[in-house]
């Protein structure tokens, strides 16, 4: 009943994702560390504002307290980079987070986090699921919260200061704070608001804050940063002519931009963008990490600067081990996330927001013109994106096609090669490329395509629906 993905487990609230579930798991993790000998230092977790959420985190505490085992719980609705610094600065061997992270509202799930603050990998997330399946009936224990927090297996604790903090060492908050920027938040009605307007305000910008009230429907929208959510955003950083807009998904661990043209940003821009500024600006050198789904304007970046560029599977804790093994100083997804060397080993919204706004402050431009500095530098390539959802039986029949019979639609352009690595992926000799893959986070098959030229780009995913049978 309880499977991870890539993002952790997730479920609809009251189907899967219930009080017997959640205690479920926590014992499984509990039997995991016990067999660890890794019990002493204890466990810290934490919670967004999704339905549940603080509940939940509350009900696995009192399995860790009733197998005494010190569970430090943070007592305020947290960003997940939260979570994962202080695992990663306090030697924790495991962390835990209350969140669907960008999932709909309907959906909540728990994040595992390993020693060094990292994403519980699918080695870890099977054991996990194996140790569940081995507890029998009336195995899982639990003690009353409050007793446990009398007895000393539950402490609360609030350590944002201390994460916000390293923030602002990391960055050149004097090159912000003479910059005399204007900044625009939406934390979607997620838990990035406090630590987002800290740094900034600490910076001296000037901050105006849209949807921060705790919403637990957000708005009725996903709370996911996309151009299909961030109209509000972009109507506001245009009508009062600010520098940038920001927006971070629900858990604070996802980023999307709006640039001072009111354009969106899309995640892959954003990638280019700050590894364009670690290595042109900063003097940074090192190769950089991108999923198999995200653009290939990173290995054209790279090329320039006489790097590499690494493709690993979707999945943030592929990225942050090659980031591990190549020396990488930045690695990130199409889908939001990224991470940049000497930070934590997962991904960070508000970390990225406050190494954007340097960038702004350290260039003197603004963020369309860097944009068309790498272009002219670069050259230019156009993605298009597509999703889709379907029934067990067309998502069986799809898979057979594209993984087991390895089928390819046809294509006029000349291929490469093709990977299986995670999806089907088809490299063409023009540098473009197509992937079909199913989403480890939702019901979901993805198309990306990146070619040379954007109207070419739709075609060939016009080819996949019509192929794939997804068409009508």
């Amino acid at each position: 009943m309880i499977k991870f993905g890539t993002g952790g487990w997730r479920a609809v609230i009251g189907e899967d994702f219930t009080k017997a579930n959640i205690q479920l798991l926590a014992q499984g993790l509990v039997n995991k560390m016990k067999s660890e000998g890794v019990t002493e230092k204890g466990i810290v977790m934490g919670y967004d504002r999704r339905f549940l959420s603080k509940e939940a985190m509350q009900w696995a505490a009192e399995v860790f307290a009733a197998a005494q085992i010190k569970a430090w719980l943070i007592n305020k609705s947290s960003p997940t980079p939260l979570i994962m610094y202080y695992v990663m600065k306090h030697d924790f061997p495991y962390g835990m987070m209350i969140t669907a992270s960008h999932n709909p509202a309907i959906y909540n799930g728990i994040k595992v986090f390993t020693a060094g603050g990292r994403d519980a990998d699918e080695i870890q997330t099977k054991d996990i699921e194996d140790y569940i399946s081995d507890i029998r009936p009336g195995e899982v224990a639990a003690v009353d919260y409050e007793q446990g927090k009398r007895d000393g297996y539950i402490e609360e604790i609030y350590p944002l200061n201390e994460y916000l903090d390293a923030i602002i060492a990391a960055v050149d908050i004097e090159a912000v704070r003479n910059a005399g920027l204007k900044v625009a938040l939406d934390p979607m009605y997620g838990v990035s608001e406090t630590s987002l307007k800290t740094i900034l305000m600490t910076a001296r910008c000037e901050v105006a804050t849209i949807h921060d009230r705790h919403d637990t429907l957000f708005g009725g929208k996903l709370p996911a940063p996309s151009a299909a959510t961030l109209h509000s955003l972009q109507n506001y950083v245009v009508e009062k002519k600010f520098d940038i807009g920001i927006a971070t998904d629900g858990d604070a661990d996802r980023i999307g931009v709006i640039d001072d043209k009111g354009n969106f940003l899309h995640p892959n821009d954003i990638l280019v963008l700050l590894y364009y500024y670690l290595v042109k600006f900063k003097g940074w050198s090192g190769p950089v990490v991108r999923n198999i789904a995200t653009t290939h304007m990173l290995d054209k970046v790279a090329k320039k600067f006489g790097e590499t560029c690494y493709e690993v599977p979707v999945g943030f804790k592929y990225i942050s081990a090659k980031m591990q093994e190549t020396g990488a100083i930045i690695g990130g997804e199409s889908s939001g996330g990224l991470t940049v060397h000497g930070h934590i080993n997962g991904k960070d919204g508000i970390y990225a927001a406050a190494l954007l706004i340097e960038m702004l402050a350290v260039t003197g431009k603004k963020l369309s013109q860097i944009m068309e500095d790498i272009h002219a530098e670069c050259g230019e390539i156009h993605m298009e994106e597509r999703d889709y959802k379907f029934t067990q039986e067309k998502k069986d029949a799809m898979y057979r096609m594209l993984m087991v019979e390895k089928q390819l639609p046809e294509l006029s352009d000349e291929i490469d090669h093709v990977s299986y690595l995670d999806g089907s992926k088809v490299y063409f000799q023009n540098g473009g490329w197509v992937i079909a893959r199913f989403s480890g986070t939702e019901p979901l098959l993805r198309i990306f395509c990146e070619m040379p030229d954007a109207a070419r780009a739709a075609e060939i995913c016009d080819t996949y629906e019509k192929f794939l049978g997804l068409n009508g």
